[in-house]
């Protein structure tokens, strides 16, 4: 089957929860109106079905490959659906007007990230990674470097890389070895090996911009050693032509579990004579410009998670419909189609519930990225900010972690046809099971979460989220439903539990930081699940207010209450588990010397 984008959902989600219209009132995003919105989506929506989605499963029987010593030829197909994807202006949604644009919030930007991931996870890496490296020239680039590289960028003539990783250094950046040589013109010679580089090789653009993390030669030790670098595959000429092809190759790309169309690069810099690069921002400052580019690769991440969940959900629907096994447990004269059974019921709820609870989520969170950017008032900024900042590595650990249970749930839903991969669903728990890995594994997110999110301001931000929940809860009470009331329960229970967690994080990490971080994993997992309750909560209020006034489609909202009812019962439930692990759990996770493992 084909990926069918739920628009009603994204544009329920957009208006009701994430407040496009408050967004639209902003300074700079006048041009985002809901009906705007609306046109865009539904071409997006029609661009990712048409062209991107069929491409998907070639992609995984047929995927890029590395021939004559450094070339990438990308599956059939793909070359040309990124040249109709940059020239529709897809690459540049949220992007400025000055470099060729859409100039839209990010807000508008991420479901139409959310549809191309979903459509085809292995395409979207290389505009993933492309929209990192632009955010990070926007922020940190000089103008000659953004007249250079962002419009072409932004049409999609070229596309972006991120070089950090190294055979020694994988996450632990303080060892990045690469050697950065000035050569007095303004230029350095750039020498190295850099591994899993997405994208860092391919036939699908003019030109390849590699943004590299490298050392100058009297640069200190550490991560405060590191600088940034633009390295183009093709040196550009002062006319903005292209020239020579410059010193860096691609030695081998990596054969893959998933995303298998996506090509995974070592690229070897300088090995006949050095690669010019050019220096971004100031020298040793350079893990803080890539992590403009990591920070915006990571949310990106996570929508990852929820489009590979989105397409999960549909195929074994699709499935569950059409499969006949079984006679009904409440009686039938003859087998019917699996959706009928409990267990099978259960699953597909499940796969909906994460699937919408995290959407939710993270249609807020970039919400709150455009008010912190574009609001009048400071302190509404600095708290959107906090907001955005707290939710990043929730949005990216949580929605991909759940993305993995989704796609899994998605072949049982199959059976043993599941596990066969003609069917599909595989291809979606292979390509989804990378995602909690790459852009910083779910452990280097919650210990983000713990350490810069949580324990630096005291837990303020985290107490500040809170009180928003308990608002919800208090508007939960006074409705007059018996489903509302069962979700306020949980919800209760499930902000108890997180308030907990926070206070036993702040407390205890000076007294017992190994105890506190052996929880951090479970804790993200917890502020997931509580604050995607949350979000699914303000859904079923919303929804119990349309039916009340008869306003919309009755059945969407009533499966809107359904849906957040089941996520509550089955989801939210699972709180107080997590509560215990974190607070009562640490000593089991330390318990037993390294010999005894």
């Amino acid at each position: 089957m084909s990926y069918v984008a739920p628009l009603k959902d994204m544009l329920f989600v957009l208006n009701e929860l994430a407040g496009l219209p408050q967004v639209n009132a902003l300074p700079g995003c006048e041009d985002a109106s809901p009906e705007t919105v609306e046109a865009v989506l539904e071409e997006n929506a029609k661009f990712c079905s048409e062209v991107i989605a069929p491409l998907n499963v070639a992609g995984d029987k047929e995927p890029s490959f590395w021939h004559d010593g450094d070339k990438v030829t990308t599956t059939k197909g793909f070359k040309e659906a990124f040249k109709s994807f940059g020239e529709a202006g897809w690459q540049g949604v949220q992007h400025p007007v000055d470099f060729g644009g859409q100039g839209l919030p990010k807000l508008v930007a991420t479901p139409c990230i959310e549809m191309l991931n979903a459509a085809n996870l292995s395409f979207a890496l290389c505009p993933l990674l492309t929209d990192g490296a632009i955010e990070a020239l926007m922020t940190a680039g000089s103008d000659e470097q953004k007249n250079i590289y962002l419009a072409n960028l932004i049409s999609g003539k070229w596309t972006g890389t991120m070089n950090l990783t190294e055979p020694q250094a994988g996450s632990d950046l303080a060892l990045v070895r690469s050697r950065a040589v000035p050569q007095g013109d303004g230029t350095y010679k750039i020498f190295g090996t850099k591994i899993f580089i997405t994208y860092g090789e391919h036939d699908m653009a003019e030109n390849i911009v590699h943004l590299v993390l490298a050392r100058t030669p009297d640069a200190p030790e550490g991560v405060k050693g590191i600088s940034l670098f633009i390295v183009p595959k093709f040196m550009v000429n002062a006319d903005g032509s292209l020239g020579a092809r410059n010193d860096v190759h691609c030695v081998s790309i990596e054969h893959k579990l998933g995303i298998k169309a996506s090509p995974t690069a070592v690229l070897q810099f300088g090995d006949n004579g050095g690669a010019i690069g050019t220096l971004v921002g100031e020298e040793n400052r350079g893990l803080e410009y890539m992590f403009i580019m990591m920070n915006a690769a990571r949310f990106a991440v996570g929508m990852q998670g929820i489009g590979v969940s989105e397409r999960a959900y549909q195929k074994a629907v699709q499935y569950a419909r059409d499969r006949v096994q079984s006679r009904d447990l409440a009686g039938s004269s003859g087998p019917v189609s699996i959706i009928h059974h409990p267990d099978v019921r259960r699953m597909l709820m499940s796969m909906r519930a994460h699937t919408e609870a995290a959407r939710a989520l993270s249609y807020v969170t970039a919400a709150a990225h455009d008010v912190a950017h574009h609001h009048a008032d400071d302190a509404t900024r600095k708290a959107n900010q906090a907001f955005y900042e707290y939710m990043v590595p929730v949005v990216k650990g949580w929605s991909t972690e759940m993305s993995i249970e989704v796609a899994s749930n998605g072949v049982q839903v199959h059976g043993g046809m599941g596990f066969i991969e003609e069917t599909g669903a595989a291809q979606y728990y292979r390509d989804a099971r990378i995602l909690t890995i790459y852009e910083g594994t779910t452990a280097i997110q919650a210990n983000d979460l713990v350490g810069r999110k949580t324990v630096r301001d005291g837990g303020a931000t985290a107490k500040g989220i809170l009180a928003q929940v308990r608002r919800t809860e208090e508007e939960l009470s006074a409705a007059n439903s018996a489903e509302l009331l069962a979700i306020r329960k949980q919800l209760a229970a499930g902000s108890k539990a997180l308030e907990e967690v926070v206070d036993y994080v702040v407390t205890n990490m000076k007294a017992d930081i190994k105890g506190v971080f052996a929880g951090s994993v479970p804790y993200l997992k917890l502020a997931g699940v509580v604050l995607g309750g949350w979000q699914m909560a303000r859904a079923a209020l919303v929804a119990e207010r349309k039916l009340k006034a008869g306003e919309g489609d009755a059945r969407f909202y009533q499966a809107k209450i359904a849906t957040a009812r089941f996520f509550a019962d089955h989801i939210l439930a699972q709180a107080s588990g997590y509560r215990t692990a974190i607070i009562e759990g640490s000593a089991g996770v330390l318990a037993l010397a390294e010999e005894q493992f």
